[in-house]
């Protein structure tokens, strides 16, 4: 296993770097001046020398190739550079915002996982019955509204109802849990409520494949209780396309949910990027592919070591 381990590895390694070339080079192709865009518009029409000054500051008058090589070996050195905009520390600014992003993303994993696994293995096992409908109807509506609106629906729930809105300023769980709670388990839910439809429409589709199997037969014909059947052997086979979602479902939400993002007030990744895109800040959107990148390549290791747990069957070779 470690050495299929190390051989991913060292496959993701060439992987992250197309990728990181790619944005390094197609974000730097949008037209416009990235001096104007720094200086705005209140500052009239700037000279040729103002702009001369701006870009030497912003690192953006060499040659691409030598931009090229600073970024490639700031990566080397995990220095991600300083931003354009702001001039701090890329590293800081996402220091700043990822204990946000993650909380939200692992509270939206575990809430679907708490409540899609019991649901899809009930709507499953069950087919065609009242239980089945409510939990398809409910997964369906999961699916079909996006989370923004979830979310909007639920502050004016919880102003409408009972005059009250969750504090605006984020709380570290650790400094203020209360506060914290407060806030984000309202975005957790609306994430979360999509995340669930999905997760429950997969294990439901897996757990109808897996009990028309042979083996499953078997066991129930050797007299081994119903529940027993489904637990210890149906929902064991029927996780491995559960546990793909899941991880593909955790790295995206790590790369930021703007929408919701936004309607909570929470300054987190998503939000960040979309910042970095509207100010074509270099330093922060390359950084950022590139954490997205490392994250899912992370994940998806994982994900396939994870097989070999849930599945003896499965070798890594």
């Amino acid at each position: 296993m470690w050495t299929y381990a190390i051989r991913r590895v060292l496959l993701a390694i060439p992987t992250i770097l197309i990728l990181v070339t790619l944005i390094f080079f197609f974000i730097r192709v949008v037209p416009g001046d990235l001096a104007l865009l720094y200086l705005g518009p209140e500052a009239g029409i700037p000279s040729e020398e103002q702009l001369r000054t701006i870009r030497h500051q912003l690192g953006v008058d060499r040659p691409l190739y030598q931009q090229y090589g600073e970024f490639i070996w700031g990566l080397v050195r995990l220095d991600l550079g300083r931003s354009m905009w702001t001039r701090r520390p890329v590293f800081d600014e996402l220091t700043a915002r990822l204990p946000l992003t993650f909380e939200l993303a692992l509270g939206a994993i575990v809430l679907s996982i708490v409540l899609a696994l019991p649901l899809g293995v009930i709507a499953g096992v069950h087919q065609d019955t009242w239980a089945d409908y409510i939990i398809r109807v409910v997964s369906i509506g999961g699916i079909a509204a996006p989370s923004f609106w979830i979310a909007i629906l639920i502050l004016f729930f919880l102003l409408w109802l009972f005059v009250w809105s969750p504090p605006m300023q984020f709380s570290l769980p650790w400094e203020d849990p209360a506060a914290n709670m407060q806030q984000m388990i309202w975005p957790i839910m609306a994430i979360g409520y999509r995340t669930m439809a999905v997760l429950t429409r997969m294990m439901r589709s897996s757990i109808l494949e897996v009990i028309r199997e042979d083996y499953i037969r078997t066991a129930r014909a050797k007299g081994l209780a119903g529940w027993v059947v489904v637990i210890r052997h149906a929902v064991r086979n029927a996780l491995l396309p559960v546990i793909t979602i899941i991880g593909l479902e955790f790295a995206f939400l790590m790369g930021g949910t703007l929408t919701t993002e936004v309607v909570f007030n929470l300054n987190g990744v998503g939000r960040f990027l979309v910042d970095a895109v509207t100010y074509r800040d270099y330093t922060v959107i390359q950084a950022l592919v590139v954490m997205a990148g490392v994250f899912f390549t992370v994940v998806n290791l994982s994900i396939d070591l994870v097989y070999g747990w849930i599945d003896p069957r499965i070798t890594y070779k």
